[in-house]
Order: C-alpha cells, then structure tokens, then sequence
C-alpha cells in the first residue's frame, strides 16, 4: 500500500505502484475489448492481465528513503537486469509457471531494449499489447488516479481508500 510506482516519472507518491497495477489492468480491459473487438487478438484478456499483474513486481522492494523526504534505488535493483531477474526470481520462487508466450510478455513488458532488431520481430503480440497498457499508465496517465475527481469511474488512490 506504501510502494511508489516509480521515483519520479509515474505514479510516484505512496501507494503509487498498486495504483499504476490497478491503471495498466483497467486499460488493459479496455484496450483488449476494443481491439478484440475489430480483429481477434492471439492471447486472452487473462494473459495479459498475468504478465501486468507480474510486470512492476520489484518496485515495493526498489526503493528506499533517501533521508531529505525523496527515495533512491536499493543497492541491489539499481538495473533492468537486476530488476528482470529479481522478478523471474519471484515468480520461480511461488512456483508461477509461464507459457513461451508468456515468458517472451514477461521479459519485454517494458520494451525491447538492447533486445531489439530490424532483421526480426523480438516481442510477441502478447508483449507488444502489455507494452501498450504500462505506457499508457506511465506517459500519458503518469498522474492518475487523480487524488480527488478522476474521470474514470471508480478510480481512487490506494492509500486513500
């Protein structure tokens, strides 16, 4: 309920992370009802919802107090790399099993990266549609839910609740 959704870019106040988890599967939901709805996606709502849900799942551990009000990074998820693997880590250790489809969403939730090449597709539709959902949440929602007066019926920050 206290975990940041980031430093400083999205959804970055306490309880930022539940409330960006909640942001990526709600548009998720409606993404997924839309396209869906013009030419039939190869994954379910629910596949995309699992690699949503798992996507972010370091950030409460990510961050500590820095001493003048603002956070930093833990020593030990400064990194992509060191995060990813803090996640697979995770998921292995409650016994989560992923399908290749899921594994390939899993691992490019957040973009290709240094993954990425002209010579071949790396993400799946999978990913491609998670990646859509997070940076929906992160660059153009960066600041939502609102505090007070949202929009989007029902919206609410966790830590109001």
């Amino acid at each position: 309920m206290q975990a940041r959704g980031a430093r400083k870019n999205h959804q970055a106040w306490p309880g930022g992370y539940l409330d960006h988890l909640i942001e990526v599967m709600n548009i998720a939901v409606v993404l997924y009802t839309v396209l869906n709805g013009k030419r039939q996606l190869p994954f379910s709502l629910s596949d995309a919802l699992l690699i949503l849900f798992l996507h972010d799942l370091e950030k409460p551990w990510k961050y500590e107090a820095n001493g003048d009000g603002g956070v930093r990074f833990t020593r030990t998820l400064k990194d992509k790399e060191a995060q990813h693997s803090f996640r697979a880590r995770k998921i292995m250790r409650y016994g989560i099993r992923l399908t290749p489809e899921q594994m390939n969403a899993f691992k490019y939730v957040e973009g290709e990266n240094r993954d990425y090449s002209s010579a071949g597709r790396v993400m799946n539709p999978l990913a491609a549609f998670c990646h859509m959902c997070d940076v929906a949440s992160a660059r153009i929602w960066f600041d939502h839910p609102l505090e007070t007066g949202d929009e989007w019926t029902g919206a609410v920050r966790a830590n109001t609740q």
